[in-house]
Parts: C-alpha cells; sequence; structure tokens
C-alpha cells in the first residue's frame, strides 16, 4: 500500500507514524500518510515565510502559465482523480467526475484572472494640492496563507485554496482534511512538477492541536478555512492579526411558490437534499411549499427519495454515498430521533445500511428540533407547508445561518423581494441552494462565515491594496 510522504517546500519527509487513510464506504485501506509534528509545521512555515517575497516577485505570465498547466493535467487525469475521490470521501463517482472538472476550472479561472488582476487609478486634482500627481494602488500579497480545507470536496476546494494563493504570488500550507489527504497530496506534487516554486506549496497531515500552530503564528498572514461553523469560529478567535477567510455550514432552505410547475421542482432538489449523502453546505435541508401543493410535492418528493439508488460510490447509479465515518452517522440518526420523540413524523428513510443512511423526509418537525436548527451534513430533509410569502420569508431568516437559499417562482416582484430581505450570501432563483459556479463570489453571513471565495473573490481577500501617489519632479 502507497505511503504519503509530508510535503514541505519541495522536500518530501516522511513521520514518526503514519495515519491509514480508509474508504468509509467498505474500509479498504487507501494508503499511508505521514503525520506531521509541530517541527514538521514550524519548518513549512519558516520557510514559506522566507520564500514570501521571491513569490511576490514570480512573474505574472509565469504563474498564468502554471495555472492552465495544472488545468490541463487535471483533465488529464480526470478518470484516476475521480475514482480516488470517490473512494477516499465516499463520493458517487458522477459527482466525483464533475468535482475534477470544477477543479480543472478553479485553475483555468485563475490562469485568465492573474493576467488582468490589478489596482485602480484614481483622481487626485480633486483640490489644488493635488494637481501634478496621479494615483494609483498595486494589489500586494498580505504574505503566507494557512489553508485548511474540508473532506467532502477533497480536491476542488483544495483548488480554492492554491489556485488563488499562487496567482497573487502567495505562499501557502495546506492541512487538508484528516479522513481523506491523498489527493490534496497529489495536487501538491503536480503543482510542484508543474512549474510551482516549491518553496510556495507546502501540505501536512495533523492532528488538529498541530494544525491551530498555523493559525497562531504570527508569520502567517491569512488564513482561509473552509469547514464546521463551531471549529472555523474558534480558529479565528485564536488568529490574532491575520486576515481570515471562513466558508462554513449552513442548513439552506428553499421555497416553492404556487406559481411553478413541480415537476420542474423535483428531481433538483431531491439530489440537492441526498446526494453525496448530503455532505453538502449548501444542500437543500429545509424545503417550505405552498400549502395549496404541498400534499402533492411530499408525495412525489417521497416516492423519488425512496427511488434513489444508494450504496457503492463506484457504482455509476449511485446518488446517495456512505458518509464519511460512523460518528457522522450515529449523529445524524440521532438529530432523526430527537425530531420525532419531539413529535416529527418520518415519511420515509430513517435507517442505515452499513455507513450509509437511506434518504429521510421529515413533516411536522418542531422549529426546536437539531434538524431544523442546526447543519445536519446528512441526507435528511424538512418539507413544510405555508401560507403567506412574506413570512416565509421570516422563516428562512429565523436561522444562526446564512449561506445560501433557493426560490422557485415565476413572479419576479417575489425574486426581486427575497434578494432584498433575505440575508444569506447567495439567492438562487428557480434553482437550488446548491447551485454555485466557481468564478462568481461565494460565501455566506451571520454564523455561515466571513469574506468570500471564488478565484477573483479570493484573490482580492488574499491581497491588500498598496497606494502609490507619483509626483512630477519639482
Amino acid at each position: 500500500m502507497k505511503s504519503y510522504p509530508m510535503l514541505i517546500a519541495g522536500e518530501r519527509r516522511n513521520g514518526a507514524r503514519e495515519d491509514v487513510i480508509r474508504c468509509p464506504f467498505d474500509g479498504r485501506e487507501l494508503g499511508r500518510v505521514a503525520v506531521a509534528a509541530e517541527r514538521d509545521v514550524e519548518d513549512a512555515i519558516a520557510r514559506a515565510h522566507a520564500a514570501r517575497r521571491a513569490l511576490r516577485a514570480w512573474p505574472t505570465h509565469e504563474r498564468a502559465a502554471f495555472a492552465a498547466r495544472t488545468a490541463a493535467r487535471l483533465r488529464e487525469r480526470s478518470e484516476d482523480l475521480a475514482r480516488g475521490i470517490a473512494l477516499e470521501s465516499g463520493k458517487p463517482l458522477r459527482f466525483a467526475r464533475a468535482e475534477v472538472v470544477r477543479a480543472a476550472l478553479t485553475f483555468e479561472l485563475a490562469a485568465g484572472e492573474v493576467k488582468r488582476f490589478a489596482g485602480e487609478c484614481f483622481p487626485l486634482d480633486l483640490e489644488p494640492r493635488g494637481e501634478g500627481r496621479v494615483g494609483f494602488t498595486l494589489r500586494v500579497p498580505r504574505g503566507v496563507v494557512a489553508a485548511i480545507s474540508p473532506f467532502n470536496f477533497p480536491l476542488n476546494l483544495v483548488a480554492h485554496k492554491l489556485a488563488p494563493a499562487l496567482a497573487v504570488g502567495a505562499p501557502c500550507v495546506l492541512k487538508p482534511a484528516p479522513q481523506c489527504p491523498l489527493t490534496a497530496l497529489e495536487l501538491v506534487e503536480s503543482a510542484w512538477e508543474l512549474g510551482a516554486p516549491p518553496a510556495g506549496i507546502s501540505a501536512l497531515h495533523c492532528e488538529p492541536h498541530v494544525a491551530e500552530r498555523l493559525v497562531r503564528d504570527e508569520r502567517v498572514a491569512a488564513l482561509s478555512f473552509t469547514g464546521s461553523d463551531s471549529v472555523g469560529w474558534h480558529l479565528k478567535s485564536i488568529a490574532g492579526k491575520k486576515h481570515v477567510l471562513l466558508e462554513l455550514g449552513g442548513n439552506a432552505p428553499c421555497i416553492v411558490d404556487e406559481t411553478v410547475e413541480l415537476g420542474a421542482t423535483l428531481e433538483p432538489l431531491a439530489l440537492a437534499a441526498f446526494a453525496f449523502g448530503g455532505q453538502v453546505c449548501v444542500k437543500a435541508q429545509r424545503i417550505y411549499v405552498h400549502e395549496s401543493r404541498f400534499a402533492e410535492f411530499v408525495q412525489r418528493f417521497v416516492a423519488l427519495a425512496e427511488g434513489l439508488a444508494c450504496g457503492d460510490p463506484l457504482d455509476e447509479r449511485t446518488i446517495v454515498g456512505p458518509l464519511i465515518d460512523e460518528r457522522h452517522v450515529l449523529r445524524v440518526l440521532e438529530w432523526i430521533e430527537e425530531a420525532r420523540q419531539m413529535g416529527a413524523r418520518v415519511a420515509c428513510g430513517a435507517r442505515r445500511e452499513g455507513q450509509v443512511v437511506r434518504p429521510t423526509v421529515l413533516l411536522d418537525v418542531p422549529p426546536s428540533a437539531r434538524v431544523c436548527r442546526d447543519e445536519v451534513f446528512g441526507p435528511v430533509v424538512v418539507l413544510e407547508p405555508f401560507a403567506d410569502f412574506a413570512e416565509v420569508l421570516e422563516r428562512c431568516n429565523r436561522s444562526r445561518f446564512g449561506l445560501q437559499v433557493g426560490l422557485y417562482t415565476r413572479d419576479l416582484s417575489r425574486a426581486l423581494l427575497a434578494a432584498r430581505e433575505l440575508d444569506f450570501g447567495g439567492v438562487i432563483v428557480n434553482d437550488t441552494p446548491s447551485f454555485r459556479i466557481d468564478s462568481v463570489p461565494y460565501g455566506g453571513s451571520k454564523d455561515s462565515g466571513l469574506g468570500r471565495e471564488g478565484v477573483r473573490a479570493a484573490m482580492e481577500e488574499l491581497t491588500e491594496p498598496r497606494m502609490l501617489v507619483l509626483r512630477g519632479a519639482p
């Protein structure tokens, strides 16, 4: 079985011990990964900090060419990468293939953005003392980036850390998800091969308390974290003066009003609720359907949910794969049972087959139940009727989360009202809250995060403007 060393600024280093990475579906061993100690993290930070000025001077045309080569390599290896993602994360193969396509696009976007990423010009002669001067800003990398990525997109969310950082010339120390670091390590190896300055990228598999050194160290200028809200806000609290970018969780609502054809909403919402076992931060978790259509929607939606193929992520038919580990299986089942004890009705699901939880539809769920209140991160959806549109917007907002929300309607005035009133980072009209294109600003409000990802948005987060004023010779 292959062993994966830690990758520190061009050096491949073994550790005192290795962790075994297993497939969450059948437990097969996929590889052994060196576990980094505090001295390894120290070395990665020190080398990144020492390389920051060289990275800043990396020519724009070379950055663009590197990103383009990386996109091409991802496309060349798409099937191998997709199988690796499916095995280590449990993501069904069809969705793993889509993730590889998105990761290639992420680097392709970086190749394009780096060619036009620049500051602004400012008129300075707004008053007499500004005459004879010109002013403009440069976008300057903040410095070393600590990047922490989650298990559910082990390639594309790593790409969303590395591509913007390298595009702006910022060295990056990556901590990939502990459950599935293999794809991330392969991506970093490829980056070295394809021309990225080796000193500019490190990748370390380590324990959380060791990774916290990345967050506390004052030589690290920016933290980019994607993961749970509890961990993200804790990391912000210990990050000191560094710039912090958080993409956290959600419990995304979706509204289906009385103006739309139900048939157009059912399959997209079923996929948004249950695909990949619901392990997506913008999965549809609360679906509000107008009371005049509610009974029909429930009947047809439950039938769809019961018919979804569940099981082996390498099976081409599979939609719902395993949850990432046993702890998550037990938590999801506990939350379902809590809702049932509080009076909820189970329309389907609420049982496990190995590490796969069957798609679960709940009705009459009290708003205080955790499946309504928190991020379930599993194949569970709550269906509720509504009568008044303004009131259902308020219900969507009664959440500490605010990542993305979906709205199906043919009424333009409702779409515009929702855009004004919903406290979410993204309002998706006539599609599910799961919709995302990698070029657009992406992030949430309230407990769902801070700042915005998306290639250009992240490049802006990882740089700061430097004002330059030029005056003619006296």
